[in-house]
C-alpha cells in the first residue's frame, strides 16, 4: 500500500529505521495539561507514537481522549489552556503555533480520521473531489496528477469500482465505503501521523473488521496511527502498545498484549472486563408466542425484506444481526407499525391477522440509538418524561411522582429531571431513554443499537439495567444490533439476516456457538469476540 504517497518515504528519509525523527518517533507528547476556566481536564498526559505502529488510546467518556487528540490537532478553542513540555509532530514543535501554523501541519503531517464518516464528508461535493482537496491544498499538482492520485488512494484503501465511486456523493455509498473515503481524504496528503477517532463505533462486525485491517496495513506501511476507541476488541486486533486513560491522566501504558492480557490496575481491568461477552444464560421453561411474523416483505426501490417468518416469545429478547441494509431496521418498525408489510402479516397473541392493527397490537415501544437527537432539546428531560406519561393516560396530578419513580427506576437521580439532555452524559442520556419508554408501561421494548455509541463500562451497566428491568416488568425485547457481543450477552434467541432473508436462527447459545450458514460463520469471526491478540 502506498499509503505515504510513495511508499515507506517522506522527503527522502527513511521511515522504519527511526533515523528521520527525534527519538525514532513521527509523533512525541510530554507533560500535555489543559484547562478551562482553572479545571483541570488533563493532566501529564505523555505519549509517543513510531513510524509503522498503531498507539490505542482508551477510558471511559470524560476519560480525556477526545480532549487529548483535539490538542494534538490543534483544534481546541482559544479559551482552552493547552501546555506541554512536548508536543512534536513530525519532527515539528507545535507548542505555540498560531491557527495558521496548525492548517499548514494539519492534512500535511497529522490527518484526523472521525467516527461519523457521512457527517464529516460534506453532502454536496462528489467523493473524488473530497479526496482531491487536500491535494489542492498541500500539493503542487497538474489537474490530471491530481485525478490520477485520488484513484490511487481509493484503490490504496480498497474502494472498489473507485472511478465510479468518486463521482458518487457521500449518501449514495454504504458505511463501510464512506469510511474508507474519509480515510482516503487523510492520507491525501501524505502525513506522518494519523488519528482515527472511533472510526468504528457505527459499522457492522464484518465492515468494521476490513476498516480496522485497513488501518493496521497504513500503520505497517509506515503511518503512525493513534487509534481512540472504546471497543476493547478493536484495540486488542489492531494496536501495538495501550494508553489507558482516567479522568484526564495516565492510568497505565504498555504493549497491547500486557495492559489488556495482564492489566495491572483495576480501572484498566474494570474495561477488559466489561468489554469481554458474558453469554446469557439461556431461560428455562416454554414461553408463551407473542407475536408471529408470517412470510412478510417490504420494497422500496430494492426488496428490503423477503418471506421473513419468525416467534417473538413472551418475557424473552429477541437479536436481530445482520450487515447494513440487511433489513434489521425495516423490520423493527413494522413491528412497531410506523411501517406496513407489503406481503405477509404480523399477527399479536389474542388478534386474528385480519384483525391485528397498531392498536390491537400490545404496548411497545422504541429505545432508539441516538438518544441525545431522540430528546427535544428545548425540554429538560423531566418535561419529555412527563409528556410520554400524558400519552399514556396519567393523570396531571400523578406525573410529578411518577417521573420521580421512573429516573430512579433507571438508576437516575431525580434531580436530573431538571436538566436539558445535553448536560447529561451518554449513559444518562440512554438511561432517560429507557426511562421515557418505560413511561407508557409497554410489553414490548424494541432496542434499536442502544450501547453502540457507549464506553464498556457503561454499556455493561446499561445492559444490565435491561435484564434487571425485563425480570422485574416480564418484558419482551427486540434487540437490534450489529454488536454480537452485546447480542450474545443479553439475547435468549437470535436471527440472522442478509440481503432482507433470515439466513439462520435459533437460540443465541447455539447460533452464535456453532454458527451452521456460512454467513453467520464470518459474522462471528469478524465480531472478535474471540480476535487474537498482536505479538
Amino acid at each position: 500500500m502506498s499509503a505515504r504517497g510513495g511508499g515507506a518515504q517522506r522527503d527522502g528519509m527513511a521511515l522504519r529505521d527511526g533515523g528521520a525523527y527525534p527519538n525514532g518517533m513521527a509523533l512525541r507528547v510530554d507533560g500535555l495539561g489543559i484547562r478551562i476556566d482553572g479545571r483541570t481536564l488533563v493532566d501529564d498526559v505523555s505519549f509517543a507514537v513510531a513510524p509503522g505502529e498503531c498507539v490505542a488510546l482508551v477510558g471511559e467518556s470524560g476519560a480525556g481522549k477526545s480532549l487529548t487528540v483535539r490538542a494534538l490537532l490543534g483544534l481546541l478553542p482559544e479559551h482552552v489552556a493547552v501546555s506541554a513540555t512536548t508536543l512534536e509532530v513530525d519532527g515539528v514543535d507545535a507548542r505555540g503555533l498560531s491557527e495558521h501554523g496548525w492548517r499548514a501541519l494539519r492534512g500535511a503531517r497529522i490527518a484526523l480520521v472521525s467516527q461519523d464518516a457521512l457527517v464529516s464528508l460534506d453532502p454536496l461535493r462528489r467523493i473524488g473531489a473530497e479526496v482531491a482537496e487536500p491535494l489542492e491544498i498541500h500539493m503542487a499538482l497538474s489537474r490530471e496528477q491530481r485525478r490520477a492520485r485520488v484513484r490511487a488512494l481509493l484503490e490504496d484503501v480498497a474502494m472498489p469500482d473507485p472511478g465510479r465511486h468518486a463521482r458518487q456523493h457521500p449518501h449514495e455509498l454504504s458505511g463501510g465505503l464512506r469510511q474508507r473515503a474519509l480515510i482516503a481524504s487523510a492520507l491525501a496528503g501524505s502525513p506522518a501521523v494519523l488519528i482515527a477517532d472511533e472510526p468504528t463505533t457505527a459499522l457492522d462486525a464484518t465492515v468494521q473488521a476490513k476498516v480496522l485491517a485497513l488501518l493496521r496495513r497504513i500503520a505497517d506501511a509506515g503511518t503512525a496511527v493513534v487509534f481512540v476507541s472504546h471497543d476493547m476488541g478493536a484495540v486488542r486486533r489492531i494496536a501495538d502498545r495501550v494508553v489507558v486513560l482516567r479522568d484526564g491522566s495516565v492510568v497505565e501504558h504498555g504493549s497491547a498484549a500486557q495492559v489488556l492480557g495482564a492489566p495491572r490496575v483495576q480501572h484498566t481491568r474494570q474495561l477488559v472486563s466489561a468489554s469481554a461477552p458474558v453469554p446469557r444464560t439461556p431461560l428455562i421453561g416454554h414461553a408463551p408466542v407473542l407475536a408471529t411474523v408470517t412470510e412478510v416483505g417490504k420494497s422500496f426501490d430494492r426488496i428490503v425484506l423477503h418471506d421473513v417468518s419468525f416467534e417473538l416469545r413472551r418475557g424473552r429478547t429477541l437479536g436481530v444481526v445482520g450487515e447494513s441494509g440487511s433489513g434489521k431496521t425495516t423490520l423493527a418498525r413494522i413491528l412497531l407499525g410506523v411501517e406496513r408489510a407489503d406481503t405477509g402479516v404480523v399477527t399479536w397473541a389474542n388478534a386474528t391477522p385480519a384483525a391485528t392493527t397498531r392498536a390491537t397490537a400490545p404496548r411497545i415501544q422504541l429505545v432508539h440509538q441516538n438518544p441525545l437527537g431522540a430528546f427535544d432539546p428545548r425540554w429538560t428531560i423531566g418535561r419529555s418524561l412527563r409528556e410520554a406519561l400524558a400519552a399514556g393516560g396519567v393523570p396531571r396530578t400523578e406525573r410529578i411522582s411518577r417521573v420521580d419513580g421512573l429516573l430512579r427506576e433507571v438508576g437516575l437521580d431525580p434531580a436530573l429531571a431538571g436538566r436539558r439532555p445535553v448536560a447529561l452524559s451518554g449513559g444518562q442520556r440512554q438511561r432517560a431513554a429507557i426511562a421515557r419508554a418505560l413511561a407508557a408501561e409497554p410489553e414490548v421494548l424494541v432496542l434499536d443499537e442502544p450501547v453502540s455509541a457507549l464506553d464498556a463500562t457503561v454499556r455493561t451497566r446499561i445492559l444490565a439495567l435491561l435484564e434487571r428491568l425485563q425480570r422485574e416488568r416480564a418484558l419482551t425485547m427486540l434487540l437490534v444490533s450489529h454488536d454480537l457481543a452485546v447480542v450474545a450477552a443479553v439475547a435468549d434467541d437470535v436471527l440472522v439476516m442478509q440481503h432482507g432473508a433470515i439466513v439462520e436462527q435459533g437460540p443465541t447459545v447455539q447460533v452464535l456457538g456453532d454458527p451452521q450458514h456460512s454467513f453467520t460463520r464470518d459474522l462471528v469471526d469478524a465480531s472478535g469476540l474471540f480476535p487474537p491478540m498482536r505479538d
